[in-house]
């Protein structure tokens, strides 16, 4: 069976992420799997941004100035929502405001806003209803241990949305996924819900929560996640080292293992305009994920080149 082609924040190798219409169009690419980042605001509305930061991807400087914490950084903690949905949203820049990607959408004067995740889950459905082809979600519950130290716990928020939208059972087309091991366990086991679920596998030092990476990477972290969830989404370099005599790609065992555990793979995150030390191509690196690895699902900015590559190798 193929792997599934998750459009990792919509299209966001060719319009600004999170954006309506990149969403639209990894839907018109034939996306399998839409993904929502869901962040709080200051009157505890749910909207559809990838950090708790806006001034990466929107002008929120220039329109809120003085609005920074103590680290320079502006958080959709402190905005309502009705202020969020005055600014712009813009391709992803760097801290000096360059484009993290320079060749990636250009503005010419397109105006891009933030939406609810109520909002985003409503335009999904109305892309199935009038086009007809069912396309599932992928929403991520960000950083639930900073929300509660913010005053807010945002997973029973995410979790009603969902089941307002109809989002209930495990044959539901939604994967669930967090970095956060406790929470997810929190989700299954105390909240009891039957969706899909994911664990994010990151690095310790990227802060996304206390949960220790390395050790869910283990056999053993593995068989203990397949009681609470149903796949694992790892950093795409965890799955794969170069030998250093001769710099040839190989495996780390990650996948094998975690097949083992009975847990889907959905690595994360495959950019042709970023590709990893040691593969000459994009086509090169999905060929060691799909044939090599034998993954179940692949997170991508680009979800046309993805389902051109499996249309590609299945005939």
């Amino acid at each position: 069976m193929r792997p599934v082609v998750i459009a990792h924040r919509g299209a966001s190798g060719h319009l600004p992420e999170h954006s309506l219409p990149a969403k639209a169009l990894a839907y018109a690419m034939g996306a399998d799997y839409l993904e929502q980042d869901v962040v709080a605001t200051r009157d505890d509305e749910l909207v559809v941004l990838h950090d708790i930061h806006l001034d990466r991807v929107t002008e929120v400087a220039s329109f809120y100035p003085a609005r920074d914490r103590s680290d320079g950084r502006y958080y959709v903690r402190d905005f309502d929502l009705d202020e969020l949905k005055r600014l712009r949203v813009h391709e992803r820049t760097n801290a000096d405001g360059s484009p993290v990607y320079p060749d990636r959408f250009s503005s010419t004067g397109e105006i891009f806003r933030i939406q609810t995740f109520a909002e985003e889950l409503e335009f999904v459905q109305s892309l199935i209803a009038a086009h007809g082809r069912p396309v599932g979600i992928y929403p991520e519950i960000k950083r639930p241990e900073w929300h509660r130290k913010e005053g807010v716990d945002i997973t029973p928020l995410f979790l009603r949305i969902l089941a307002e939208h109809g989002y209930r059972r495990h044959t539901d087309p939604v994967y669930v996924q967090c970095f956060d091991a406790r929470e997810l366990r929190r989700i299954r086991h105390t909240l009891d819900c039957r969706l899909k679920l994911i664990q994010l596998i990151g690095e310790n030092s990227w802060g996304e929560s206390s949960t220790n990476y390395n050790v869910l990477r283990s056999q053993k972290g593995l068989d203990q996640l397949a009681a609470t969830v149903d796949g694992i989404g790892p950093w795409l370099r965890r799955a794969y080292s170069r030998r250093r005599h001769d710099g040839r790609i190989r495996s780390t065992g990650l996948v094998r293992r975690a097949h083992k555990a009975g847990l889907a793979v959905h690595p994360y995150t495959f950019r042709v305009d970023e590709l990893p030390e040691g593969f000459a191509s994009f086509d090169e690196l999905l060929a060691f994920f799909t044939a090599k690895l034998a993954v179940d699902g692949i997170f991508t900015d680009f979800p046309d080149r993805v389902s051109q590559y499996l249309r590609r190798i299945s005939s």
